[in-house]
């Protein structure tokens, strides 16, 4: 039973390793069984690349028999509520900038330098791909210069090796990718060190390109010595989107494809309809092509005596179609656990407490995405504490105490807001008000500010009567 039991991976490579394959061999058999379907799905549809697209029209003869109609109206609307509600949650959860804090200012300060602005900008990619695919990977390594950085892995290029008791313990990470149509890169990662492989027309070997292989995880410089050395961790952290590493677009995909054919057959019909069809009785001929030219060109065609020409033009049934997709579009948003921001339903100006019950099950969703990657943040600053101790200019500290506060990025009703802290004055504490003040985004500054403030009032107030005037004199 879970976590004492092995995974199917695990399985495998232990009968592998029973029969004597070769690491190369046994590498190779987990890039062939590593599916990424469900991955590549969840960016198809990020990018609006939906099934819909590969829809075929199809006509069939006397016999039966199917075969495509080329000629037939085939329109192919593919939606983006995926990438709509994929987004939502992004910006909801990371959009604004994670606080990093913490008790020990070395800490915060150190986490911060080596994290750079770059932190900020790959979070929110993290969290679009995590969405996408159920899981994405970040790569901590030590560039040629000596300096610490990170670097997204798309899921799709790696393949995590668990140990056989937990989970969660990454035992070695296999990342591949193609550099051309006949060469793959193979990068073998252990706790210490990294073994580089290629395939070449379906031959895993070696890379004869690099000069030490396997080589240690970076290279430490001192006295113009070069010291390889290994992390005594697997370099990769995971960035999961929930615990069965799930995308998305698994709890609304067939609504969303309901939705594309309902409004893509939609448009077919409102296309077809515009042309006329016509019932025909006693014309007095068999030839169809002669008709429609009459009717073209002198607007009239010969019938029989008791015959008749009627136009019939068929309508659509528009309120029944905008009834059945505002059905399935309160599914997507209800199973997709996002937020529908039509005013309508709120009116201009709703309370907070109607914004709190609108975004509830945006906050759900992304509370979980926020918990796994709480854990992978603090996995990140245990390399970051790491290096500090091996560099000459390196500042230890315990990254246990770092934390990270993610800033939602939820619509509030500022009016009411503010008024609520006006009437806390007194209360409660004036930073405690400013923290929560809507048109306050850094409580240090706007405390420097007030104090700016007062001071140039105090130096711009007139001095007191008698101010600056000695004892006895006039």
């Amino acid at each position: 039973m879970y976590p004492h039991t092995p995974t199917e991976t695990e399985r495998h490579i232990a009968e592998m390793e029973a029969q004597g394959w070769s690491q190369a061999a046994i590498i190779q058999e987990l890039i062939d069984d590593h599916n990424t379907e469900h991955m590549e799905e969840g960016v198809r549809y990020y990018f609006l690349q939906n099934d819909i697209l590969k829809r075929e029209m199809y006509k069939y003869d006397d016999n039966g028999n199917p075969s495509v109609d080329k000629e037939a109206t085939n329109n192919t609307l593919p939606s983006g509520w995926h990438k709509l509600l994929v987004d939502q949650k992004t910006a909801y959860l990371v959009g604004d900038e994670i606080t990093i804090g913490g008790d020990d200012e070395t800490a915060i300060e150190v986490t911060q330098e080596m994290l750079g602005d770059e932190f900020h900008d790959i979070m929110p990619e993290l969290s679009k791909n995590a969405s996408n695919k159920g899981r994405e990977w970040l790569h901590v390594y030590v560039d040629e210069d000596g300096a610490l950085d990170y670097m997204r892995v798309p899921a799709q290029e790696g393949i995590p090796i668990y140990d056989n008791n937990k989970r969660q313990n990454l035992e070695a990470f296999i990342r591949y990718y193609k550099v051309d149509e006949d060469t793959m890169k193979i990068k073998f990662y252990d706790r210490d060190q990294c073994t580089h492989y290629e395939n070449v027309n379906g031959q895993v070997v070696l890379d004869a390109t690099e000069p030490v292989n396997p080589e240690p995880h970076f290279q430490y410089v001192s006295q113009n010595e070069s010291t390889g050395l290994g992390w005594g961790e697997v370099p990769f952290i995971e960035f999961a989107n929930n615990e069965e590493r799930f995308s998305d677009l698994i709890l609304y995909k067939k609504y969303i494809d309901a939705y594309d054919w309902v409004m893509s057959d939609t448009t077919n019909s409102l296309q077809d309809v515009q042309d006329v069809f016509y019932l025909i009785r006693g014309y007095e001929s068999t030839n169809l092509d002669s008709f429609v030219d009459n009717i073209r060109r002198y607007k009239a065609a010969k019938v029989g005596d008791e015959g008749g020409i009627e136009p019939i033009q068929a309508e659509v049934p528009i309120t029944s179609i905008d009834s059945q997709l505002d059905r399935f579009i309160r599914n997507i948003y209800h199973y997709g656990m996002g937020v529908d921001t039509d005013v309508d339903k709120f009116g201009n100006a709703p309370s907070g407490v109607s914004l709190k019950n609108l975004y509830q099950y945006l906050d759900m969703k992304a509370d979980i995405m926020e918990r796994k990657f709480t854990k992978s943040l603090r996995r990140l600053v245990w390399f970051i504490a790491e290096y500090q101790t091996v560099t000459p200019e390196g500042r230890p500290f315990d990254y246990k105490k770092v934390t990270f506060t993610f800033n939602k990025s939820m619509l509030t009703n500022e009016a009411e807001n503010v008024t609520m802290a006006k009437d806390s004055q007194g209360m409660i504490s004036q930073e405690t008000i400013m923290e929560n003040h809507p048109w306050v985004t850094d409580v240090q500054r706007e405390k420097e500010r007030l104090q700016n403030e007062q001071d140039e009032y105090a130096r711009n107030m007139p001095p007191v009567e008698g101010e600056g005037n000695e004892p006895g004199r006039d």
